[in-house]
């Protein structure tokens, strides 16, 4: 049965990104696990996948990746800038164990959030709010690191007011020395940040969609929304907002390095991220796929094993 056929005339046709080769991408999901880490062409000499065996690992890893950043940081006595994501989670419990066990005060560093939810104009919720963003940085990462945090005038959150000021302030930093480290989770539709792939209808050429710094009020793809249902909100869909402030290309692809993580399994083994990962290891770079661009870049994409599959039909 063909794939593309089996869509025509149901309410899937046109829900996918325009620029989907669903055949292809179907191919990928049938890689072989052992393939996953196979070189490709268009990765970076420095970009490595690290396979995890457990989600203690995957926390644990990506944790010590992201305190080490500050350990050298603060070793070469240069600023450094982070891109941050709140998902993965469990990463910050463990890049504060590590930075209280090694005493390493984080003031040279420079927290970006990478998105924040919004309404259709960008405005976005109280900074405590249990569901924002900003209130999970704090909680999870700022909060927990007490006399050793990040100074509250080096966190910076996607706000109507200060989002469109990241590219500066990055670009400021950057000129004193700074190295960026992007950190990113994947997306359901392989979106970072809130890029999200229908996006790129919007733009003539790579390069003007690469340009792109940042958005106010994204409209989000439906897998989007109901990825946070089941991730975030405990599958209350009604909860989820529809738009989110984010950075763009111009800032995620700007990073000198990157600290990526897929652990999208579920109980049972069911799992939501096994092919987002293959498209993003595999499918060789679109602006349709965002994620697919991380692998050009150096630096490390931490991914639980059972995510490699093999991705077969198995009911539950």
């Amino acid at each position: 049965m063909d794939l593309v056929s089996t869509l025509q005339g149901s309410m899937m046709e046109g829900f996918f990104p325009a620029g989907w080769d669903l055949a292809k991408i179907d191919q990928l999901a049938a890689t072989p696990p052992e393939k996953l880490s196979e070189r490709q062409r268009w990765w970076n000499p420095n970009f490595e996948p690290i396979p995890c065996d457990s989600f203690e690992d995957f926390d644990t890893f990506m944790g010590h990746e992201i305190a080490r950043e500050v350990q050298l940081a603060r070793q070469a006595g240069r600023k450094l800038i982070f891109i941050l994501p709140v998902g993965p989670m469990g990463m910050y419990r463990w890049a504060v164990y590590f930075l209280k066990e090694w005493n390493i005060p984080c003031d040279h560093v420079h927290g970006f959030n990478m998105d924040e939810w919004s309404d259709a104009a960008g405005n976005t919720l109280p900074g405590d709010s249990p569901g924002g963003f900003q209130h999970a940085m704090e909680q999870a990462f700022y909060g927990p690191l007490g006399s050793l945090t990040v100074p509250i005038k080096q966190r910076h959150f996607a706000l109507k007011s200060e989002l469109p000021t990241y590219a500066q302030q990055i670009q400021e930093l950057k000129q004193g020395g700074a190295k960026l480290v992007t950190v990113f989770g994947i997306g359901r539709v392989c979106h970072i940040a809130f890029w999200e792939p229908h996006f790129a209808a919007e733009f003539a050429s790579e390069q003007d969609w690469k340009g792109q710094t940042h958005r106010l009020g994204a409209r989000l793809h439906p897998l989007t929304i109901e990825q946070n249902a089941i991730t975030s909100f405990r599958s209350r869909t009604t909860l989820v907002p529809a738009f989110a402030n984010t950075i763009g290309p111009g800032l995620f692809l700007a990073a000198d390095r990157i600290i990526g993580g897929a652990d999208g399994a579920l109980a049972r083994g069911m799992q939501w991220q096994g092919l987002s990962l293959r498209m993003t290891l595999l499918h060789e770079p679109s602006t349709w796929i965002p994620s697919s661009y991380m692998p050009t870049l150096p630096g490390r994409l931490f991914y639980l094993k059972e995510l490699a599959g093999p991705l077969e039909a198995d009911c539950h």
